[in-house]
C-alpha cells in the first residue's frame, strides 16, 4: 500500500483540508464536555457481542522522556478511581505489564505519541538518549509519533542517528556508547512519523506523515489499519526544540487530509496519534470536563478517524467523545514518565475492515511496581546507570578560580560572566554534523547576552563552580553538565543596535504590584557598559555608554548576538530581540558547556567590571536583592528562587 513519503502535498493543500470534517462542534454540543464511559456501549464488554469480529489491541505510552528507572518523585504516584493511589514507573516493570497485556492477543501494536527521549534523567540525557532507544527496542515498540522534544537536537539527528544509528563526531564520548550487550548503538527498531512537521525551505514533510499496519483476519485475509501522526503546533519555536529550518502545519488540516488519503487507499480503520494534549480530570482512568488543543481537535477531526491518542501535556485521562457525526471514539492520554500503559481494543468487521465503534473499549493501566521487574529490562537499566556514573566522574578540565552566581553591586557575577564567554565561544563552533537547518553566511556572533534571572522561566545558570583547595582542581563531566543548561540550544541572530539597547533597558521593569524589578543580563568579555541608576527605568543606558570590542554601540548598526532560544524569542519577559533576522542554531547548552570546559582545559578567572553604575550606588541586601536609592523596593524577580529550586532538584526541570 502506498505511503505519502516526503511529498509536498501538505504545504499546498492544508488550507482546504477541513472540508467535510465539520468546523462546528457537531450535534452533540455541550454534552461532549462530560464525555462518556471508556466503553462505547455495554456490548463492547460482552464476550458474546464481540464474537466474530477481528480483535485488535492498541497499547500506548507517552512522554517517557528517558525516565527508565523511575519517574521523578513528583510523578511517582498517580490517583485512580475512588482516590486510590498507585506507585508507578520504570521500564522493567512496564515490560512485565506489557507481557501480560499482550498474552493471547494475535493482533497487538505498541506505540507512543511522542517525547520518548530527550528527557531529564541523567543517564539518558548524558548518553545521547541511546539508553532510551535500547529500552524501547527491548520493550517492542512498533512505531512512534515525533513530539517536540524529538526535535531537541535536529531533524537530521532524529532520522540519521536515533532511527538509523549512523554515528556522528565524538564516538564513545558524545554518541555510540556500548549497550547492555556490548554492541555499538544501531538505532531504533521502530520508525518515527509526523504529518505536519515540514521543512521551512521546501514544504516537504521531514518524516513520513502516516503509515499502515496489517492484522490477520479469518480466511487468511489481512486488514489494514492506518495511523496518522501529529507534532505539537509551534514546536519549532519552543525553547528546547527551536528549529529555524522547521515549520509545523495546522494539526486539524493535516489530520483530515491524511484521513481522506487513507480512505482513498481503502483503509477503513484509522487511528490518530498526536503529540498535543488536553486536561480531563484527575482520575487517570476516566475523564470529565476536557479542555485543551487536543480536545478542540477531537471535536472536529474527520469522522473517518476512529481513535485519538494524545500526549504532550503530561496528563492522564480515558474517555469516549462523539465525533462530528455523533459516534463515540476513544480520546485518551497516558500521563508521562512511564506512569501508565494505555490499552484500546478495536473490533474490525472481518468483511470491510471498518471499526465497529459500538464495540470499542479503552482502559489506562497503571505501570505499578508491585510486580516482578523483567530481568532483561532491569539489566538494561542497571547497565546504563553504571555507565553514566563512570561517565559522570570523568575529569574534563581543571579550574584555578571559583565562579559564583552572587551578584556584585552592579548586578554582575563571575558565574554569569563565565557563561556569557562560553556562549560567544559556542557561536563560533561548527554545528552538529546532522544539523541541516539553514545557516547564514556568518553564523558566529559579535557579543553574547545571557539572562541571569529572567522574569519568566528559569536561568540557564544552575549552580556555582567553586574551586577546591588544590591549585588545579579537576572539573568532572557531571559538575560541568549540572552547572549550566537545561537542554536549550544557543541561537545567534542579527539584530539592530537599537534592539540591543532596548534589551539592556528591559532589565528593569515593574511587576504587577508596581515594584521595580531587575533581571540582569550577563555580557561577554568583549562588552562594557554602564547605566545610570538615578534615572527612571527605560532611560538608564545611553548608547554611547555601551562598547563592543571597544567601539560605541550604533543604534542603526547591525550586530549578531548569541543567547538562548528562550531569550531570543522573548519567552523570558525580555521581548526586545524578537525582531531578529537570520537565526543560526548552535549546539544545546548541556552538550556545549562541558565541551567549552574541555576545550579550555583550565578555567581561569574571568574579567569583571563589564557592567558599571553611575549616578547612584547599588547595595546588595539580604537574600541578594538589589536596592536602588531612586526606587526603594526593587529586587530580583521570582524566577531566581525557581532556578535555585531547580538546581536542588537535579539541576534542571523539564519543559513540555
Amino acid at each position: 500500500m502506498e505511503e505519502f513519503g516526503r511529498r509536498r502535498f501538505l504545504a499546498a493543500g492544508a488550507a482546504a483540508a477541513t472540508g467535510g470534517a465539520g468546523a462546528a462542534a457537531g450535534p452533540f454540543g455541550v454534552k461532549a464536555l462530560t464525555g462518556t464511559a471508556a466503553a462505547a456501549t455495554r456490548a463492547g464488554r460482552d464476550p458474546a457481542s464481540v464474537a466474530g469480529y477481528v480483535d485488535v489491541q492498541l497499547l500506548h505510552i507517552t512522554d517517557l522522556h528517558g525516565y527508565l528507572s523511575a519517574p521523578p518523585a513528583r510523578d511517582s504516584v498517580i490517583t485512580g478511581a475512588g482516590g486510590r493511589a498507585y506507585t508507578v514507573g520504570g521500564v522493567a516493570y512496564m515490560a512485565t505489564h506489557l507481557a501480560r497485556l499482550r498474552e493471547g492477543r494475535a493482533n497487538s501494536f505498541f506505540f507512543a505519541p511522542g517525547d520518548l527521549f530527550s528527557g531529564w534523567e541523567f543517564p539518558a540525557f548524558t548518553l545521547a538518549d541511546e539508553p532510551t532507544i535500547e529500552a524501547l527496542n527491548r520493550l517492542g515498540l512498533d512505531f512512534a509519533t515525533a513530539g517536540n522534544h524529538e526535535f531537541d537536537r535536529t531533524p537530521g539527528f532524529l532520522v540519521r542517528h536515533m532511527e538509523q544509528g549512523l554515528p556522528y563526531e565524538g564516538a564513545g564520548w558524545t554518541n555510540s556508547f556500548p549497550d547492555s550487550g556490548g554492541a555499538t548503538f544501531h538505532g531504533a527498531d521502530f520508525r518515527y512519523y509526523s504529518a505536519n512537521a515540514v521543512s521551512a525551505a521546501t514544504g516537504e514533510t521531514v518524516l513520513p506523515p502516516y503509515h499502515v499496519e496489517w492484522v490477520d483476519a479469518p480466511g487468511g485475509r489481512r486488514l489494514p489499519i492506518g495511523f496518522i501522526h501529529l507534532t505539537a503546533l509551534g514546536s519549532e519555536f519552543f525553547a528546547n526544540s527551536f528549529q529555524p529550518g522547521l515549520t509545523t502545519l495546522d494539526e486539524l488540516s493535516a489530520a483530515n487530509l491524511c484521513a481522506a488519503r487513507l480512505k482513498e487507499l481503502g483503509v477503513r480503520a484509522i487511528v490518530l496519534s498526536m503529540h498535543d494534549g488536553a486536561v480531563a480530570g484527575s482520575d487517570f482512568d476516566s475523564g470529565g470536563e476536557p479542555s485543551g488543543p487536543a480536545y478542540e481537535l477531537a471535536l472536529r477531526a474527520s469522522p473517518d478517524i476512529d481513535v485519538i491518542v494524545t500526549g504532550h501535556w503530561h496528563n492522564a485521562f480515558n474517555m469516549m467523545l462523539p465525533d462530528p457525526d455523533g459516534r463515540p471514539r476513544p480520546f485518551v492520554e497516558a500521563g508521562c514518565h512511564g506512569q501508565i500503559v494505555g490499552e484500546i481494543t478495536l473490533r474490525l468487521d472481518p468483511g470491510t475492515g471498518a471499526v465497529v465503534r459500538a464495540l470499542t473499549t479503552s482502559v489506562n493501566h497503571p505501570n505499578t511496581r508491585d510486580v516482578d521487574p523483567d530481568p532483561a529490562l532491569r539489566e538494561v537499566v542497571d547497565h546504563w546507570n553504571g555507565h553514566a556514573a563512570r561517565h559522570a566522574a570523568t575529569a574534563i578540565g581543571r579550574q584555578r578560580a571559583s565562579f559564583h552566581r552572587r551578584l556584585s553591586p552592579a548586578g554582575e557575577s563571575t558565574m554569569g560572566n563565565l557563561v556569557a564567554d562560553w556562549a560567544l565561544w559556542a557561536a563560533a563552533q561548527p554545528p552538529d554534523s546532522f544539523d541541516t537547518s539553514p545557516r547564514p553566511e556568518r553564523s558566529g556572533a559579535d557579543l553574547a547576552l545571557i539572562a541571569l534571572a529572567p522574569r519568566v522561566g528559569r536561568s540557564v545558570v544552575n549552580t556555582d563552580l567553586p574551586a577546591g583547595p588544590a591549585l588545579d582542581d579537576p572539573v568532572s563531566f557531571e559538575r560541568a553538565w549540572r552547572a549550566v543548561g537545561y537542554g536549550c540550544p544557543l541561537v545567534s541572530a542579527e539584530v539592530s543596535g537599537q534592539q540591543l539597547h532596548d534589551a539592556l533597558e528591559q532589565q528593569w521593569a515593574q511587576d504587577e504590584a508596581g515594584v521595580l524589578t531587575y533581571a540582569p543580563l550577563a555580557v561577554s568579555g568583549n562588552v562594557r557598559y554602564s547605566f545610570d541608576a538615578a534615572r527612571p527605568a527605560g532611560d538608564r543606558v545611553a548608547p554611547g555608554d555601551v562598547f563592543i570590542d571597544g567601539a560605541a554601540l550604533r543604534p542603526e548598526g547591525a550586530y549578531r548576538v548569541v543567547t538562548t532560544s528562550y531569550t531570543l524569542t522573548g519567552q523570558d519577559g525580555c521581548p526586545a530581540l524578537g525582531g531578529y533576522r537570520e537565526p543560526a542554531r548552535h549546539r544545546r547548552d548541556v552538550e556545549s558547556f562541558p565541551a567549552y570546559v574541555a576545550a579550555l582545559g583550565v578555567l581561569e578567572a574571568v574579567s569583571t567590571g563589564r557592567v558599571t553604575v553611575k549616578g547612584a550606588s547599588f547595595a546588595v541586601g539580604r537574600e541578594g536583592r538589589l536596592t536602588v536609592p531612586a526606587d526603594p523596593v526593587p529586587g530580583l524577580p521570582a524566577p531566581v528562587a525557581a532556578a535555585e529550586e531547580a538546581a536542588r532538584d537535579g539541576g534542571r526541570r523539564p519543559v513540555c
